[in-house]
């Protein structure tokens, strides 16, 4: 990896996990994210204002996958608000994000680009997942594939789908992209750009899920009641919500392959784990502290492959 793409990740992984921390705080629903998402959306319509022109540039192809992002986007944010509250965010956040690599590293194999992946990742992104599978064990002594059977498990797999989907398309649309004849788009102007598009194709689907699910709508309203502190901090977690992803989508033009980015950014699971119980009291056992470390480690062998 180089150093723009390690520099990128890095910041990234800082405010995924902030903002992960306040949403856990939030009672977050889909209502939450749908709040958030409208939100940022508004702050970055002026960058369609700015790329007026290049927009019409956008192939027909990039468009269909906007819109099966948005899909997989809004996925994995009610399934993550799911999880959250129905368990610790040590435990839900770091499944989420683990999942994803082994997804990404396998279409990677399948689609034939076997050899764009060093060694050192490969044992890298290993270690990553087996280290989650340490996080829902209380004792070591006391492992069994009962612990991954709740609700809270469930909900991160599912959103782990969503990040899984999201990462796959968003490489291969940006591609492109950076790709039309004349080169139009440079890394940045293709990002920002994109991530505009992308948070539009999510906020339509989020306000599809939140107008035909009754519970979702119930939670929307009670959430526009709670006050200006929570409208505040939804509107705090929309900006760094599209910030975090601008930087990752940034990272995809300094990288061999997309898998790089899925496994190196997962340095927001150590943060966000130890957030969790530092911040918000959630138990330190001993084999999740483990798993955290485990995964430090497999995320030093991702940066070295």
């Amino acid at each position: 990896m180089s150093f723009t793409a390690i520099t990128l990740i890095l910041v990234s992984a800082f405010t995924h996990a902030g903002w992960n921390l306040v949403s856990k705080k939030s009672k977050p629903s889909g209502a939450f994210f749908f709040f958030s998402t409208g939100f940022a959306v508004v702050c970055l319509s002026p960058v369609i204002a700015l790329y007026r022109r290049e927009i019409f540039l956008v192939p027909a192809r990039v468009w269909l996958l906007l819109l099966c992002t948005g899909f997989f986007m809004a996925l994995y944010y009610f399934s993550l608000a799911g999880a959250y509250r129905k368990g610790d965010i040590s435990l839900a956040y770091p499944i989420a994000r683990s999942s994803p690599i082994l997804v990404v590293t396998f279409v990677s194999f399948v689609l034939g680009r076997a050899d764009q992946i060093g060694s050192w990742a490969i044992a890298g992104i290993l270690m990553v997942v087996a280290g989650c599978f340490l996080l829902p064990v209380k004792n070591l002594r006391e492992f069994s594939f009962r612990n991954y059977l709740n609700l809270c498990c469930l909900l991160a797999f599912f959103a782990a789908i969503g990040t899984s989907g999201y990462t796959i398309i968003d490489d291969r649309a940006l591609f492109l992209m950076r790709n039309l004849p004349g080169k139009p788009f440079n890394p940045f102007s293709s990002a920002i750009l994109y991530l505009c598009m992308e948070g539009a194709s999510c906020f339509f689907w989020l306000g599809i899920g939140v107008l035909s699910i009754g519970n979702e709508r119930r939670k929307f309203v009670e959430f526009l009641g709670r006050g200006r502190r929570d409208i505040k901090l939804a509107m705090a977690a929309g900006i760094a919500i599209f910030a975090t992803y601008g930087l990752v989508l940034s990272s995809m033009a300094f990288v061999r392959n997309v898998s790089y980015v899925a496994a190196f950014r997962q340095l927001s699971i150590p943060i966000g784990a130890f957030s969790g119980m530092l911040l918000l009291g959630e138990p330190p056992y001993r084999a999740r502290i483990t798993g955290v470390f485990i995964i430090m480690a497999g995320l030093i062998m991702v940066a070295l492959g």
